[in-house]
Order: structure tokens, then C-alpha cells, then sequence
């Protein structure tokens, strides 16, 4: 079911008006089993990321720069997934599977443009846990409230920028042949291979930007955590660093998932690209990923355990 408009002038050529999104599986039974899954995965992944931020909202021992970027980080996460599950699990139980053209930039901006924003975020946490630790009592003076809204606000400005660039630099293209994307969602390296243009210099100008970006962000927090590190080794008493290694956990942990999953997705020479491996990979930082973030940080978090101690127990009294 492919429809087309407006032919290419001079070629006899047709510009394709929508997509259709072959998903992860063809099995009918599958599906359903995929859908209740995901719908699950997602329901979680909204009441956990909400949840953070409304906790974080609610409680004044949380109104801290790393619980503002930490609701900063919940809010990307809820919207960089949402992106892209909706239409999944609508696809998963509809017949019809096409987005249509302007849809599908749609998507693939937004949800660059979060996924972006999320690696310059947590590039940015990194940060201020090296302030933190550093140097405790110059803290408050260098994490002011006005320096996090400016390194926030740098973040999603860095994250939506690099989006346009790549949206633009894909959307340019002629798709005039198959309009069949094998993937759950509209993604670089399905898009480029469907293009009747030549996408050389694309392939090129896009994994300059992605390696720029996500390597930046990883050596941001490469070396804050270097610092840190230091920091941690000066330290006099035993109880003293465990303390400080504990500020840094939940952080490390949702960073050496995140970027690890990014780095293994986007930093690859094309002819190395496998779509059915990369449909796997791409279901864990796109529906996974998300959920797994509020779980870390309230886990692994005091002060969060504390906050929702609090909550329970004023609505039980």
C-alpha cells in the first residue's frame, strides 16, 4: 500500500508521501505478547519519571542542582520515549503501519533532539558531582541556581541543535523507490538506505556531528570522574569516601548504560550495521533505558528513599 505524489522534475521519478514501519515482528502472536510488554515497560516508565519529578517538586531537601538536573534528566527520558513507543505500540496492533512523511521527520526529530539533550544532561551531572566532591564548601557558590538553569537550558538548546542538523541533512534526501523502513521507528541508518539520492556525504556530516557530540559528552565525564577520583583518594577517612563514591553511584551507573548503548548503536562504520540486531539494541535504550533511570537514582538514592518515606506516610496518617 505505497502512495505517491508529485513527480520529480525531469526524472520519471515519485516522491514517497509515507512510510510504512515493518516493526519487530511479523508473528501476530508475538506482537500482542510485544505490546502488553512494552505497554507495561512504558506505563512504568511515565509514573516513574513523573513520579521523580513531582517528588522532587514536593520536597524541599530535594531542591538541590542535583536533584534539578536530575528532574531534568526524568522529564527528557519520559519525552525521548514517548517519541517513539507510541507509535510502536500502535503499530504493534494496527494493520495500517505507515507514518507519513512529515510524521516521520516528526519523530526522528524529537527524538533526537531529546536523546541529544539527554547525553549533554548527564554530561552535566557529571559536573556537578566533581563540584560537589571537589570542592564542597565553593559548591554552592559555582552550582548556583542561575549556572543550572544556564547548563540545563545549554543542554536541551545543544540537543534540539544537533537534531536540526541531522534532520535536515536526512530529510533533504529523495525517497522515490521503497517505502518499506525495516525499523520500529524512523531511524538514520534505514532512511539512508532507502534514499534514491547519494547519502555519502550524509553518512559522513552525521557521524561527524553524533561522534562529536556523544564523544564530547563522554570525555566530560570521563575526566570529571578522574577528578573525582582524586578527590575520593585524598580523603582522610574510609567512611569519607564511601560517603562521596555513594553521591556518584546512581550517576555512574545510568551513565556506563547509557552511553555504552550509544557508543555500541552510532559509532560504527555503516557496512557494519545489522538492522535486526540493531532493532534489539535500539528496543533496550529506547523503551528500557527510560525506565530503568528513576529505579537507579531512587534505589540507589537516600535522600529520594527518604522524600517518599515522607510522602507514604503523611497520606497513611
Amino acid at each position: 500500500m505505497i502512495r505517491y505524489v508529485r513527480e520529480v522534475q525531469g526524472r520519471n521519478q515519485t516522491q514517497v508521501t509515507e512510510f510504512i514501519l515493518l516493526g519487530l515482528s511479523n508473528n501476530s502472536d508475538l506482537q500482542v505478547v510485544l505490546f502488553g510488554l512494552f505497554l507495561l515497560i512504558y506505563l512504568a516508565t511515565m509514573v516513574g519519571n513523573l513520579g521523580m519529578i513531582v517528588l522532587i517538586k514536593l520536597d524541599p531537601h530535594l531542591h538541590t542542582p542535583m536533584y534539578y538536573f536530575l528532574s531534568s534528566l526524568s522529564f527528557v527520558d519520559a519525552a525521548y520515549s514517548s517519541s517513539v513507543t507510541l507509535k510502536m505500540l500502535v503499530n504493534l496492533v494496527a494493520e495500517n503501519k505507515a507514518i507519513s512523511f512529515n510524521g516521520c521527520a516528526a519523530q526522528f526529530y524529537f527524538f533526537g533532539s531529546f536523546l541529544g539533550t539527554e547525553c549533554f544532561l548527564l554530561a552535566m551531572m557529571a559536573y556537578d558531582r566533581y563540584a560537589a566532591i571537589w570542592n564542597p564548601l565553593l559548591y554552592p557558590v559555582l552550582m548556583s541556581g542561575r549556572t543550572c538553569f544556564l547548563l540545563v537550558t545549554t543542554s536541551f538548546l545543544a540537543g534540539f541543535g544537533n537534531a536540526a542538523i541531522h534532520t535536515g541533512m536526512t530529510f533533504r534526501l529523495s525517497f522515490c523507490g521503497s517505502n518499506r523502513i525495516n525499523h520500529f521507528y524512523c531511524d538514520t541508518p534505514p532512511l539512508l538506505k532507502l534514499s534514491c539520492s547519494d547519502t555519502h556525504i550524509n553518512g559522513i556530516v552525521i557521524m561527524a556531528f553524533s561522534s562529536f557530540v556523544v564523544i564530547s559528552c563522554v570525555m566530560i565525564v570521563l575526566i570529571s570522574y578522574l577528578c573525582i577520583l582524586i578527590a575520593i583518594l585524598r580523603m582522610p577517612s574510609l567512611e569519607g569516601r564511601h560517603k562521596a563514591f555513594s553521591t556518584c553511584a546512581s550517576h555512574l551507573t545510568a551513565v556506563t548504560i547509557f552511553f555504552g548503548t550509544i557508543l555500541f548503536m552510532y559509532l560504527r562504520p555503516t557496512s557494519s550495521y545489522s538492522m535486526e540486531q540493531d532493532k534489539i539494541v535500539s528496543v533496550f535504550y529506547v523503551v528500557v533505558i527510560p525506565m530503568l533511570n528513576p529505579l537507579i537514582y531512587s534505589l540507589k538514592n537516600k535522600d529520594v528513599k527518604e522524600a517518599l518515606k515522607k510522602i507514604f506516610q503523611k497520606r497513611v496518617l
